[in-house]
This record gives C-alpha cells, structure tokens and sequence, in this order.
C-alpha cells in the first residue's frame, strides 16, 4: 500500500487500518494504555544500554505523516533490558504530537495522554542483515519512546525544530550537519515499561520490542506549536 493509502482522517484513520493491513488484527498491536496497577514489576533484567554516534550528518525528512530523522547507517548500539545479549543499531527516529496541548502522545498511561512522543527505532542487527530485513521478523525492532510535556525548552530537540521549515511538503529534505546527541533526548531516570508490541502506523508488523520511559521529557509550548505548524500535512 502506498503512504496516501492511509492518514489520520475519518477517511483513512486508524480506524479504517485494519481495512487495508491485515496484520492490524493482530493480538501485539500498539500503541497500549500502560495501566500501572497491572504491570508486573517483579522480573529483574540486564541494565539497558546505548552507545550513540554524535557528530555525523542526518537528514530530516517529511514523509507526508510526521518529521523523521534518518541515522544514514552510522554506529550506534542499543542492548540488554528485554533485548538480551542482541545488539539493535538506530535507524531513524520520529516525533508524534497533537494540536492541542497534553494530547498526542501514542502511548497514555492510566489513560492520559501527553502532548507528544519521541520514537528512537532500532534494528536488530545480531540476528537481520537489514532494516528491511529485520522490520518482518518478532524481534526485528526495539523503539525508545519518550513521552513530551510541555516545560522549559529541549536544546537538543530544536536543533530539529529549527529546520522544519525548510520541509514543509511531503518529501521534503534537509541535512543536518550540526552535531547531535540522540541520548540527550532521553529522560534522566531509566525507568521503563516494556512489552512486545508493533509498528503504530501502517503495516502494522508486530515486530517491535517496546520500551517505554516512566519519565516524561520538558520541551516548551513553542516547539510544540513550531512542530504543529510546520508539519500539519
């Protein structure tokens, strides 16, 4: 199915997915209420871990649904947690938001909803030998989110903000040559819920480890609105 097959309209929402992908049936579909009172807390994991590349050029892209950020193939590495020994390697990350402020985010919690939400998607790349490859398979994918609320400004995130208006239009790109830390997109506390899950926008392949963080992050109300402006297809 090509991109325009699908939206966030009554036409062609979420609702009508299920319509056009069939693996939106699927038991593992996300994105979930994190319903707190019933999360088992009792098993012990390996410490999660993740290495990031910081001075390398990225492109941010407007693929008709969001802004993405594209890695373009350099080091990184993301494992223990749920993910074991297996290494995952960062492909692209993306942001979800909303019009109007403490909604947006995919993920609610206790069935709130924040204003936004990061997805920082990995590839396992112990087990695939490619993006594409992996993306099919149960445990092809692990992706951070990162709840937004709205607070004091995120530095590291306006390095984005400030080039969305150079793509406004679907297939729009512009290079990123400033460095960029993506591990200072993450919360402070490590905290997070996990479980497996699937890609939130069309296919919807249930190939996705999700780990979740507990702490929301601060951006202010002005990045919301400049993401909200400048890339409202």
């Amino acid at each position: 199915m090509a991109e325009c097959d699908w939206g966030y309209t009554c036409e062609n929402g979420p609702a009508t997915w299920v319509e056009k992908f069939p693996e939106a049936r699927g038991a593992r579909q996300s994105p979930v209420d994190i319903v707190t009172s019933r999360v088992n807390s009792g098993i012990c994991l390996p410490p999660l871990k993740w290495n990031y590349s910081v001075n390398h050029p990225r492109s941010v892209v407007n693929p008709g649904y969001c802004w993405r950020v594209d890695e373009n193939g350099y080091d990184s590495e993301l494992r223990g947690g749920p993910l074991g020994q297996d290494v995952y390697k960062l492909q692209q990350w993306h942001c979800h938001w909303g019009a109007v402020n403490g909604e947006g985010s995919e993920h609610t919690v206790d069935g709130r909803s924040f204003s936004g939400e990061l997805h920082l998607v990995h590839w396992n790349t112990t087990k695939y030998h490619s993006f594409t490859e992996a993306a099919g398979q149960p445990d092809g994918l692990a992706v951070l989110g990162v709840l937004l609320m709205v607070g004091k400004q995120h530095d590291e995130l306006d390095k984005v903000v400030r080039l969305l208006p150079f793509i406004q239009h679907k297939g729009d790109k512009v290079t990123m040559s400033e460095p960029l830390d993506p591990a200072k997109l993450l919360p402070t506390t490590i905290g997070y819920w996990t479980y497996p899950g699937s890609l939130t926008t069309p296919p919807c392949t249930e190939s996705v480890t999700w780990l979740l963080f507990k702490q929301p992050v601060q951006v202010s109300a002005e990045q919301v609105s400049q993401t909200f402006f400048h890339t409202c297809f």
